[in-house]
């Protein structure tokens, strides 16, 4: 039973094509366009204001875990290139994680704004990245996405509560463990790869059923990402916002291509890697922040700073290391 193939034959994730050579500027300016209609429509509370939240819940409960499993569930997870971009993945990400640590011990800072910052580098906004990267590979790419984040969505979350939240989390294992339980995407993911090791797929109508619901996660994540933005956080701390945004849009896919190059990655895979490393922090990083009592102002301008400049960033950024 197919599963997640045709999830995304729609119109226009796959329609901007030119001879086969996806025009980058095209295939990816739509999904900006998404994200600032969910900023004038939650502005003008349109439909209301009770609104976005609820969408970003059933999105982040249900939509987009369906989308997960639905892409992992006929993922081929023996395939060497497959475990070259896991371990690739894992060594970007701890290479970063690493280099702000050292980074602290020259500039200290708080657990409060340090783990802003930490999630500003190493988090990635998951509806933007699955979206370009569909958008420019397909069926293909998305189920390579779909691994990427099984692998990577339980390791930030670990290191950006463990930034906010100091020592005190290796103190009760136990709670950072039930915590990474209860959060639908890893718990979507382990589905998903437990269905694809068993071989069991999707019967009895449930690819369908989970096709259906996984198309519409997309959209309506991009619509939440702009209405999750705050511009008028981006008058504090300018200097951190700007720095830390160069960090995470422009050195580190710059790492990505180069770790790429030393795993032998190519093609989708490489594409995977450079394009995750490419996109803005996620904006449920604003909620951890504030959860565990970090700085929520500057999270936030990190998110906003973020996003806005990936207009122009994640297509420059493409162009430059051969994908354009």
């Amino acid at each position: 039973m197919p599963s997640g193939r045709a999830v995304f034959s729609v119109p226009g994730f796959r329609s901007h094509r030119d001879r086969g050579r996806p025009v980058l500027f095209i295939t990816i300016w739509p999904l900006f366009a998404l994200i600032c209609l969910g900023y004038v429509l939650a502005r003008k509370g349109f439909p209301d204001a009770g609104f976005w939240p609820a969408a970003e819940r059933i999105n982040y409960f249900l939509l987009f875990p369906a989308l997960l499993v639905s892409s992992l569930v006929d993922a081929p997870l023996g395939d060497p290139q497959i475990l070259r971009l896991g371990a690739a993945a894992l060594v970007v990400i701890l290479l970063a994680a690493v280099g702000l640590a050292l980074a602290r011990r020259l500039f200290p800072a708080p657990a409060a704004r340090f783990g802003p910052a930490l999630q500003g580098t190493v988090r990635f906004n998951t509806y933007l990245g699955l979206a370009v990267t569909v958008s420019l590979a397909g069926d293909v790419g998305i189920e390579r996405a779909a691994v990427y984040l099984a692998i990577c969505v339980p390791v930030v979350n670990v290191l950006s509560i463990m930034a906010l939240s100091e020592r005190e989390v290796l103190s009760r294992p136990g709670a950072l463990v039930r915590t990474m339980l209860k959060n639908p995407l890893i718990l979507a993911c382990l589905a998903g790869i437990t269905l694809a090791l068993l071989g069991l797929g999707l019967p009895y109508g449930l690819g369908t059923f989970m096709e259906l619901l996984a198309r519409g996660s997309l959209p309506l994540g991009l619509l939440c990402v702009g209405a999750a933005l705050q511009p008028r956080a981006l008058g504090r701390d300018g200097l951190v916002v700007g720095g830390n945004a160069a960090l995470r849009l422009l050195g580190m896919p710059m790492l990505a291509a180069g770790v790429a190059l030393v795993f032998g990655l190519d093609g989708v895979e490489a594409l995977v890697l450079v394009v995750f490393s490419a996109i803005p922090t996620a904006p449920t990083a604003y909620v951890l922040t504030r959860q565990l009592g970090g700085d929520g102002t500057l999270m936030a301008g990190l998110v906003t700073a973020q996003t806005l400049a990936a207009i122009v960033t994640i297509p420059l950024v493409l162009l430059v290391l051969g994908y354009g």
